[in-house]
């Protein structure tokens, strides 16, 4: 099996929570490799439902090995909460480790994150979840960043946070420096435990020929390179990220796993060329609970995109890809799938990289046949209702991604392997 990486093919929010969890039971390590908490993954498990941001969600596996790698901002607070919750429901956390290299998501940062959002003119904003997370990796790339290696030193942590470049946020905003460094200090004592050197123990389990899956936050059209930016998050969800998150070198990588949805949805603000905003909206809104995890935000749902999921095959190298919420699309007489855009009057076939023509671009659909059955109990593919079938493998046509797994359903065996 050897090392897989497993990335959302679309905008975020693809279930890829689900598939780390069904994978998980199969890896020895699971490595988160970007963001923080601003992502979430939802599993449910014989009825329990867990709703996690950090932590991978490989922890239900008590066998395997969950890592929050050197690439995730941290938010310690938030982290001891997931910890508790999860201790509460009696699932045990002997198994996570968390990098030293690490960096941390300070209070600073998330006042930061609102200041700047609130002070976005309309239209301009990014569409954040507040949560720190960009600040956090600002400071990371200007080289004044707290990384959870300095939580053990009081001396660091004062040091550090007295010459970040923006003092005015501390005076305007009356945060406690000493009050801040003991919080910090003290949080650094109680996750003690958990913290590991990263890069040495997880190339230890890959030397040792390991099965490792690398997990990544967000999604393809969020890479703050390869993304729809400005509208984008503040790291790497692409396959690449998962490198630089982990400390793994990419020719021990063999599969490169993407997670779409059979339509597609979107938070926040930037361009969505299918979006919908009728009643089929409203419906895949409603019936396939399309609020975030993290922040309750409703999403915006469109068809399905061709464009978008080839220009994820690309950028990630996608070996496979996994279709969830199929489910959701039973009950719709007609379905429709966009192999190309229109733009100044002619088709194309690629993302404009300036977001404002991509703005402008026109969804050109391709009609197929919906179907009414309900196929949450199916778990084989010859099982599927026929145009389910023919939906799927005009997808692979299109997209020129094999399809190995399909969602139809959030219980962990609700799903149809091929």
């Amino acid at each position: 099996m050897g090392v897989k990486v497993l990335v959302g093919a679309q905008w975020g929010d693809e279930g890829k929570g689900k598939i780390t969890d069904l994978l998980s039971s199969q890896v020895d390590m699971v490595v988160r490799y970007q963001g923080g908490n601003n992502a979430g993954h939802t599993v449910v498990v014989d009825g329990q439902v867990f709703k996690l941001h950090l932590i991978p969600s490989g922890i239900l596996y008590p066998k395997t090995t969950c890592i929050i790698g050197n690439g995730v901002v941290i938010d310690p607070e938030v982290l001891l909460e997931e910890i508790e919750d999860l201790k509460k429901r009696d699932i045990s956390v002997d198994n996570l480790k968390i990098s030293s290299s690490a960096h941390v998501i300070i209070p600073y940062h998330r006042m930061l994150d609102k200041l700047q959002e609130d002070k976005r003119k309309e239209g301009k904003k990014i569409g954040t979840t507040c949560r720190g997370i960009g600040p956090a990796y600002s400071d990371k790339v200007s080289r004044t960043g707290v990384r959870v290696g300095d939580l053990f030193s009081k001396i660091i942590l004062k040091d550090k946070i007295l010459h970040r470049n923006w003092p005015e946020l501390l005076e305007n905003n009356n945060l406690d420096i000493d009050s801040t460094v003991e919080d910090l200090y003290a949080i650094g004592q109680k996750l003690k435990s958990y913290i590991i050197d990263s890069v040495y123990f997880i190339n230890d389990a890959v030397e040792s020929g390991k099965n490792i899956l690398l997990e990544g936050a967000q999604g393809t059209m969020l890479d703050i390179d390869h993304g729809t930016y400005p509208f984008v998050t503040s790291s790497n969800p692409t396959s690449g990220g998962a490198c630089t998150g982990s400390g793994i070198g990419p020719s021990q990588i063999n599969t490169i796993i993407g997670v779409a949805k059979a339509y597609v949805t979107r938070v926040g603000e930037g361009p969505f060329p299918t979006e919908l905003f009728d009643s089929t909206g409203n419906f895949l809104t409603e019936k396939g609970c399309e609020y975030g995890t993290t922040t309750g935000r409703k999403r915006r749902c469109g068809w399905f995109d061709a464009v978008i999921m080839n220009y994820s095959r690309i950028i990630n190298g996608l070996t496979e890809v996994v279709i969830t919420k199929l489910d959701v699309l039973s009950g719709l007489d007609t379905l429709k799938i966009c192999y190309a855009y229109e733009l100044n009057g002619k088709p194309v076939n690629y993302i404009p990289v300036d977001y404002s023509l991509f703005d402008q671009c026109k969804p050109l659909y391709e009609e197929v046949p919906g179907w009414k059955e309900d196929i949450s109990n199916v778990r084989k593919f010859s099982d599927l209702p026929k145009n389910a079938q023919d939906y799927l493998k005009r997808i692979e046509q299109i997209t020129k991604i094999k399809i190995s797994k399909i969602s139809v359903g959030s219980s962990r065996d609700q799903i149809i392997d091929i």
